[in-house]
């Protein structure tokens, strides 16, 4: 457990970066900072391990005031994860890993084996421990980053935006493995983001700033977007809360599923116009979906690069929200309906949808965006 009580920073100049702050981070879990830029996030989380000093009141881990450790041990209980990993050029990535282990009074054998173990964990494989980072994605190097800040067994982790840097899709990957990892791991994290979904998404508890320094609340994510607290939270959520509501109520095991007429790549055209539903027929592999596939064009055959790629595929094992997606981003207005292991089951209509969405089941957060 990670405690704020009372914890106010100001400046010399009189600017109140953080002001009489108090929350608690739950052990086990994930709590996200959000908030305005300048709004003392990053500050806050800096206290922590005293990189900045309070000016007032008392962060404690476990009920221990973090005024009274040593600092130097302090941060070694604390995992530090940045923006853009802050991994060592000159070191390989298992020395970049192992560095902590051995910091932390591991040998030189055992804090490899630490490094290879975590890079295994992370999902990179031993033959990256090789190579130096500036050989490696920004991707893997944010595993990497990870990878160093377990390294000495933290019970805490500080996480100051670790996926900001990476693009979209990499980005959605990293949160899911990050998931993955902390439902084995349950370390006790704070996280900063300025992304609000990412908070929503990773959150166990979701904390938001005010500008000024000032907490508006924390809270569940299903919480801040059913109930927020004042027009300020429900303004820095989003207008969009309703959609994001969705991700939060699991499709229902009952939902009705139509069959999906599908074509492969190669078809004749004009055996694909005999089966199609209007003017798109979706394109399979194995039953596995590709795209779809617009009847109306002068083609001979279907030929995979030709395919529309807008369309999005809810599991069945997913949100409501998943499966909304599906329907908006299909272009013949059929959300496209999946198995775990990506097989077609079958197809909604947004009216299907709409009713599903109305009979909203709660599920997990984890499962969730």
């Amino acid at each position: 457990m990670i405690s704020f009580d009372n914890v106010t920073k100001f400046y010399t100049d009189g600017t109140v970066a953080v002001d009489r702050l108090s929350f608690v981070a739950p052990s086990s879990k994930i709590t996200m900072l959000v908030g305005p830029s300048g709004c003392g996030k990053t500050t806050s989380l800096r206290m922590i391990n005293r990189l900045i000093e309070p000016s007032s009141g008392v962060i404690a881990l476990n009920g221990q005031s973090t005024r009274e450790m040593d600092v130097v041990q302090l941060r070694r209980k604390i995992g530090y994860v940045i923006q853009n990993a802050g991994l060592f050029p000159h070191k390989t990535v298992r020395d970049n890993v192992a560095v902590t282990a051995r910091l932390n009074g591991a040998t030189r054998h055992a804090a490899r084996k630490t490094a290879l173990d975590l890079l295994d964990r992370v999902g990179l494989s031993p033959e990256m421990g090789q190579r130096y980072p500036w050989q490696l994605s920004g991707g893997q190097q944010q595993r990497v980053g990870v990878a160093r800040a377990l390294a000495a067994d933290p019970e805490f982790m500080l996480m100051d935006e670790p996926f900001s840097a990476v693009d979209p899709v990499v980005r959605e990957q990293l949160q899911d493995e990050f998931l993955r990892l902390q439902s084995a791991i349950g370390k006790t994290i704070i996280m900063v983001t300025h992304d609000i979904d990412e908070a929503m998404k990773l959150g166990d508890r979701v904390a938001v700033f005010r500008p000024g320094g000032r907490l508006a609340q924390i809270d569940t994510p299903a919480m801040l977007l059913n109930h927020p607290g004042d027009a300020f939270v429900a303004d820095f959520i989003g207008r969009d809360r309703g959609y994001r509501k969705l991700a939060f109520s699991a499709i229902p095991s009952g939902l009705a599923l139509s069959g999906e007429p599908c074509a492969a790549v190669g078809m004749p055209v004009a055996e694909a116009r005999e089966r199609a539903l209007g003017q798109w027929i979706l394109v399979t592999d194995n039953n596995l979906p590709l795209g779809w596939f617009d009847i109306s064009q002068e083609k001979a055959q279907i030929l995979a690069g030709d395919l529309n790629l807008s369309s999005t595929f809810a599991p069945l094992s997913g949100s409501l929200r998943q499966l909304m997606d599906a329907v908006l981003s299909s272009p013949s207005g059929r959300g496209i309906v999946v198995d775990d292991n990506r097989q077609l089951l079958g197809s909604v209509n947004i009216e299907q949808a709409f009713g599903a969405a109305h009979q909203p089941m709660p599920v997990e957060q984890r499962h969730a965006i």
